[in-house]
């Protein structure tokens, strides 16, 4: 047994996204998302979205950050001689109660997922909702209680429907902010007394980062959008959280954020600057929002940087101030270095950028293995809001090979996951309301960033390849029993 310290009735658990794991793209009368018209790709290079342009010619662009905007007067299409990892996915939508008792068998009190918007809402503006829809997830949700397992709800996961993206030009258009609330206000009552603890939207602040993440070149109109997007989901998401205590004042209603802790590189005062206004444009900006009320101090700074001019009505700081998050959630993998100095030896991993940490190891998708950072992000956000925080998605991408026996040992998963277990108790322990923990990827599932299946988080190994080639046959590799002893102890035994 080790000397860590978790509450007691601390959640444990795991987490999936319905884009990448669910699968029936096409069944159950769901309508399309931009996961569907996406192809897989690599650490090396992107994925695509496909379209059919204007003249009725095949065409593809690369597709970074969960969004892609199409060349006038195109549409996006499922092409032929694509693959789309995302169409099977890892089959949930089938395999559900079987992955279910997986996850019960770990002895999970917490499971993570995300209701697709298209299943619900197949166009995303249609009057009634899809009763199909509606019963797949009633059935998920009522296994989960079966096994004593809390869902704990995504209402939004990079899963825009296609005809709010083709037709109503996406999140920079106004009305998709009473769509959204429609939507939530739809599942809140269809799902009271199955469904507790809500999250409005998956990491929101990617929105934002992606535009300098990835070679820092976007434009003033880039970032023109990116905030008046990140501005409309502000306010459907403070809707939808007065909304849904209006149906059930015990509903928990949070955020999502993609947490990322920012070192400055050197003590040259500049990157200590540098390294804040990240902190301030990646992280504050979107949490201060949805756990404050209010846009930070420091957000006028940040549009005239770009020459942003927020399209605002009259009351809508107003509903942001009312729409306040019942607690703050998080993804933690990695932390990042900051510099204003010229960068020799630079991180190229998909969703990690800047200088390499030296003090640090970086995993096959170059991504920074730092559960220091981890414990530094609690406490400082903590400090912060003072509201319970969950972390909602955490693990290690990595490649699993099977043995001859059908064996998968990954103890180098189990590593990660005990440094980061171990930082989060040390967090408790400092004074942290840390109120539950999901692994990211508690079974093997489609990796957002690359679309691989190689690309490996879950602690059930599942049998498919980067061509879609495979049985689908569900395995527990060595985490999966590690975990179940961690779950068992409350994070007690880490060995």
């Amino acid at each position: 047994m080790t000397n860590t310290q978790f509450p007691k009735g601390f959640m444990w658990g795991g987490a999936i996204a319905a884009n990448q794991a669910e699968g029936a793209y096409n069944e159950g009368g769901r309508g399309l998302v931009q996961t569907d018209v996406t192809t897989g790709g690599s650490v090396n290079s992107p994925r695509y979205a496909t379209y059919i342009d204007k003249d009725g010619k095949p065409g593809k662009m690369p597709s970074m950050g969960h969004t892609a905007v199409l060349p006038e007067g195109a549409k996006f299409a499922v092409l032929e001689d694509h693959y789309y990892p995302n169409h099977e996915a890892v089959d949930f939508y089938h395999r559900y109660k079987e992955d279910i008792k997986l996850f019960a068998e770990m002895g999970y009190s917490i499971f993570r997922l995300s209701i697709s918007w298209a299943r619900i809402f197949p166009k995303g503006d249609e009057t009634q909702p899809n009763q199909e829809g509606l019963d797949f997830y009633r059935a998920v949700f009522e296994e989960c209680h079966k096994y004593g397992i809390e869902p704990l709800v995504s209402i939004w996961h990079f899963d825009t429907p296609l005809y709010l993206e083709e037709t109503y030009g996406g999140w920079t258009n106004r009305a998709l902010v009473d769509l959204y609330v429609k939507f939530a206000e739809t599942i809140f009552k269809e799902y009271k007394g199955l469904v507790n603890y809500w999250l409005t939207f998956n990491e929101i602040n990617n929105t934002v980062m992606f535009l300098d993440m990835f070679g820092g070149n976007a434009d003033d109109k880039e970032y023109q959008d990116a905030y008046q997007h990140l501005h409309h989901q502000f306010l459907a998401s403070a809707k939808a959280v007065e909304i849904g205590h209006q149906i059930n004042p015990d509903y928990m209603i949070g955020n999502m954020i993609c947490g990322i802790t920012f070192y400055p590189a050197t003590c040259d005062p500049a990157d200590i600057l540098a390294a804040e206004h990240k902190w301030e444009q990646g992280i504050y900006y979107c949490g201060d929002v949805q756990a404050k009320g209010k846009y930070g101090t420091y957000a006028k700074r940040l549009w005239k940087e770009h020459h942003v001019e927020l399209e605002m009505a009259e009351d809508d700081l107003e509903i942001l101030a009312k729409g306040k998050v019942d607690f703050y959630t998080f993804s933690y993998y990695m932390s990042n270095n900051v510099t204003t100095h010229e960068v020799t030896d630079k991180v190229a991993g998909n969703f990690s950028s800047g200088a390499r940490n030296e003090y640090l190891e970086y995993s096959d998708w170059g991504w920074a293995q730092d559960p220091t950072g981890l414990q530094y992000y609690l406490e400082k956000i903590y400090d912060r809001y003072e509201l319970p925080l969950m972390v909602v998605e955490n693990g290690l991408g990595a490649f699993d090979t099977v043995e001859e026996d059908g064996s998968i040992h990954d103890n180098y998963r189990i590593d990660y996951h005990r440094t980061h277990v171990k930082a989060m108790s040390d967090a408790v322990a400092n004074g942290v309301d840390l109120i539950a923990y999901t692994t990211w990827g508690c079974i093997d599932i489609v990796s957002a960033g690359t679309g691989e299946m190689r690309k490996r988080y879950g602690f059930i190994y599942v049998d498919k390849d980067d061509e879609g080639k495979g049985s689908l046959e569900r395995t527990p590799k060595d985490s999966f029993y590690w975990y179940k002893r961690v779950i068992a102890s409350n994070g007690q035994d880490l060995n």
